[in-house]
């Protein structure tokens, strides 16, 4: 029987880095476990999910087997089972305590304002049932955001104490899903953490105006914190809604410099030993300030072919030595494009998407093959929810590169000349692109 590489909770551009591996790979049996988490009715296992029972059953199914390896890159729960299954089974893993810490964004913060006290903006912590009079000790305006969460759910900058009520106003199913989101890591935390803010309670921070953002990646490795590359992270204008990840960085080199010199640091800070991490943080260019938002730790999977694209190895890859304990080599600039991004469809009003039909793709695939299309179309309630908690829903992706970051532009203007995801007869209208930044 071949050795086992548990993959925990694969997302749909996952496989765009799995195949290859699994190609190349021919002595391992890469097996998946976990549930769509966008999916139903797969995803309503969240009402129920509890990522210790989740782990134990893992263990006891593979009793018999030998399992080589356990990675994902999901952040609710596929990064939290793979440091309690490989801490189980004795394999490389992620230090659990170092992984709570990081997606503890309240405990996390009080760590970095002790060791990178200039990096961090004024915060505090408070329940979404609390009496926010008293509880938010900081002035506004403010961002709030869950002290765990993912995919920047309920993160929103309010000006004042009525835009923060309006935004706290949940229903009771809201209140239930976030609660059962929250649940398993909740419960981990409670025995390995010591924090007076428990994980489904709301952190609020002073807001940081007139900054770029950016990703950081990188991994560690026998307790060695290693720096891979900086990502820009583009925004919709006047919005905090992502338009686009793209590598390589087009900041100066002494700022990305001092970026990443300040993402090794907040790793380091939180006991960070082993796994790939992405570290989020403002870049102020008026002040030259840096501020850190926040550490994933585990791999972004949406950036992982974007590697792949201008070094030559994937970010994929890369788990996977560390998942087998191998000492990780990664390349630098040895790949087929000099800039690499992946762009990010959104709808700001109600309008409902749909795919676009077979030939566009067909031509995307002709005319592109290195591009990749991915759709995320969302349904009535899904759909709903989405808007409300972002103000916006994510329909689509287009991964792509280019010679340059003028080059890759232009390919992307030219696929979105080519696409339509509006529902009903096409007709005489603008392109998708032009419709996109007429919105703002």
């Amino acid at each position: 029987m071949k050795p086992l590489i548990l993959v925990l909770f694969a997302q749909e551009y996952d496989e765009l880095g799995l195949d290859p591996l699994i190609a190349g790979h021919d002595d391992y049996e890469f097996v998946r476990e976990g549930f769509d988490f966008f999916t139903f009715p797969q995803n309503a296992r969240i009402l129920w999910f509890d990522v210790e029972r989740f782990v134990d059953e893992l263990a006891h199914k593979y009793r018999d087997c030998r399992v080589a390896a356990v990675v994902s890159t999901h952040e609710q729960f596929g990064a939290l089972a793979a440091s309690l299954l490989t801490a189980k089974l004795g394999l490389p893993g992620t230090p659990l305590k170092a992984l709570l810490t990081a997606q503890h964004k309240f405990l996390a913060r009080q760590i970095h304002s002790r060791a990178l006290p200039e990096h961090v903006p004024p915060f505090c912590g408070f329940r979404y049932d609390a009496d926010i009079t008293q509880a938010v000790t900081i002035d506004y305006p403010i961002f709030v955001k869950p002290v765990k969460a993912a995919f920047s759910v309920l993160a929103k900058r309010c000006a004042d104490e009525a835009a923060l009520r309006e935004h706290l106003r949940f229903r009771l199913w809201e209140k239930i899903i976030i609660k059962r989101l929250t649940w398993p890591f909740r419960r981990v935390s409670k025995k390995h953490l010591d924090c007076e803010i428990d994980a489904d309670c709301f952190i609020a921070e002073g807001c940081v105006n007139g900054a770029l953002q950016v990703c950081v990646d990188g991994y560690a490795h026998a307790g060695r914190v290693n720096i891979l590359g900086t990502v820009d992270s583009v925004m919709y204008p006047g919005t905090s809604a992502f338009m686009r990840f793209e590598y390589p960085s087009r900041l100066d080199a002494d700022v990305v410099a001092r970026l990443e010199d300040i993402a090794r640091r907040a790793v380091e800070a939180i006991g960070f030993t082993h796994g790939l991490f992405n570290v989020e943080l403002f870049y102020q260019p008026a002040s030259g300030r840096i501020t850190i938002i926040e550490i994933n730790p585990r791999m972004a999977g949406q950036f992982s072919d974007l590697y792949e694209r201008v070094d030559g190895k994937s970010l994929w890859s890369l788990e996977l030595d560390l998942a087998l304990g191998r000492t990780p080599l990664f390349p630098h600039r040895e790949g087929r494009f000099g800039a690499a991004s992946s762009f990010v469809f959104r709808e700001f009003g109600d309008a409902v998407k749909q795919a676009p039909p077979a030939e566009q793709q067909s031509w995307l695939t002709a005319t592109y093959p290195d591009a990749r299309l991915f759709l995320d179309l969302k349904h009535s309630t899904s759909r709903e929810r989405e808007t409300k908690w972002l103000g916006n829903y994510r329909y689509a992706l287009v991964h792509m590169g280019g010679t340059d970051h003028d080059d890759m532009m232009a390919r992307f203007d030219n696929v979105c000349e080519h696409l339509d995801f509006d529902v009903g007869p096409a007709g005489a209208k603008p392109s998708l692109w032009q419709r996109l930044q007429r919105s703002f």
